[in-house]
């Protein structure tokens, strides 16, 4: 039998964990973990490292009594899962403490079930920036390359606070500070930190109301919202017919960064941030950039907007994107479509109304090494008469050209 025991955050062993531990012919740990507990003497001991190794060990003494003992609750994020493949869940007497993430939040006084849990530790910490740029409430899972001074550098554009919790529950060591990104960035935070919460300070305090569903808030129940629904000039939007298709190639998702490119109203990236992504719109029009924040504003969501001309601003833009929608250009589409295409991910979606830009478009994402499809869109809409009758009144057609890295390209994230 393996026992796991959560240790929680520097609370004693409860009693019945304790009387675990004294039957251990064998014990895995961090040196920490070991240290502070008491150990039989007979014992033996793995100081984990690398977990292939460790989980060698345990093989051998899957007869006897086998301690793991962890951080806070171990099938958060934790070892069990290993463990749980290797040697089947029958074979695990778990005994979890509580989580860092829990005693953070219990710190600040606030409720976490509509918090969004994401882990860096061991991994790239890109889906854990663009999460915390998407979502007002998030609590990271650091790790080496991927502490506070990361996630500060990725967010010093952002509107977020970051609260670094060390050495929780460590009468004598621990610390619970509140810093903005760019206090994050110019630290050198050690190994003690347990957890980061990222918050939107304008909602930090806000008491949601009462949440059958934890974590991430639900998808939109509606999406190619109607051109009624933002704010925009001389209908120069992007018709909901349009972005309906645009949306279901370009993907958006909890995690993801899109860039919206010529981005006018901002109608494809408020959609875009509605179903989890973090956006980045890029505008050259001054009028047309409180457009767009007015309209993510109105919609509840976070875009960061860049007012400049593409493809020159492209360069200073943090990040690799997930996907691009690329709505405007004119006569330097091409430029800008291999400018994002060199950098994407997954997918550049390209929306024209002048047919004879399509070839060059076209040609600049097959030069990327993208699949590329696309089709014409001409709808036509129900639209009254006198008389109570009904007439179509066609709408202007539209290229929806879009290129897709091959999947053996695409680097994998694991959410």
């Amino acid at each position: 039998m393996i026992s796991v025991i959560g240790t929680g955050t520097g609370a004693p062993l409860p009693p019945d964990a304790e009387a675990v531990l004294a039957k251990a012919v064998l014990v895995v740990g961090g040196r920490r973990h070991l240290d502070a507990a008491r150990l039989p003497e007979s014992a033996e001991r793995v100081v984990l490292g690398p977990l292939a190794p460790a989980l060698d060990v345990i093989e051998k003494f899957l007869d006897r009594q086998v301690v793991v003992l962890a951080s806070g609750d171990p099938g958060f994020f934790g070892i069990v899962r290993a463990l749980a493949e290797r040697f089947g869940a029958d074979a695990l007497d778990v005994r979890p403490g509580v989580s860092s993430v829990a005693t953070a939040f219990a710190r600040l006084g606030l409720p976490w079930d509509d918090a969004v849990v994401v882990s860096a530790h061991g991994r790239d910490p890109r889906t854990a920036l663009n999460v915390c740029r998407a979502r007002p409430k998030v609590a990271v899972l650091t790790g080496p390359g991927s502490g506070p001074a990361e996630l500060g550098a990725g967010l010093l554009h952002s509107r977020r606070v970051l609260v670094v919790a060390s050495a929780l529950g460590d009468p004598a060591r621990e610390r619970v500070e509140r810093v903005t990104p760019v206090e994050a960035a110019a630290r050198d935070w050690g190994s003690a930190v347990s957890v980061v919460l990222c918050l939107d300070p304008d909602d930090e305090h806000v008491v949601t109301a009462m949440r059958t569903v934890a974590g991430a808030r639900p998808s939109p129940a509606q999406w190619a919202l109607d051109e009624g629904e933002f704010a925009h000039r001389d209908s120069m939007i992007t018709k909901f017919e349009v972005r309906a298709l645009a949306l279901a190639r370009l993907g958006p998702r909890l995690g993801d960064l899109v860039w919206d490119i010529g981005a006018g109203s901002g109608s494809v990236a408020v959609e875009c941030a509605r179903l989890g992504a973090a956006v980045t719109a890029v505008e050259k029009s001054a009028e047309d950039v409180e457009r767009i924040h007015a309209n993510a504003a109105a919609h509840g969501v976070d875009v960061h907007v860049v007012h400049g001309a593409a493809p020159d601003v492209l360069g200073g833009l943090h990040g690799e994107p997930d996907a691009v929608f690329i709505g405007g250009g004119g006569r330097g589409l091409p430029a800008i479509v291999a400018a994002c295409a060199g950098r994407v991910r997954r997918t550049v979606v390209v929306a024209m109304a002048a047919l004879d830009r399509v070839p060059a478009a076209r040609e600049a994402l097959v030069a990327a090494g993208m699949t590329c499809d696309g089709v014409l869109l001409q709808a036509s809409r129900l639209a009254p008469l006198p008389g109570d009758v009904t007439r179509l009144a066609a709408t202007n057609p539209v290229f929806l050209l879009w290129g897709v890295r091959p999947p053996a390209h695409i680097e994998g994230v694991d959410r």
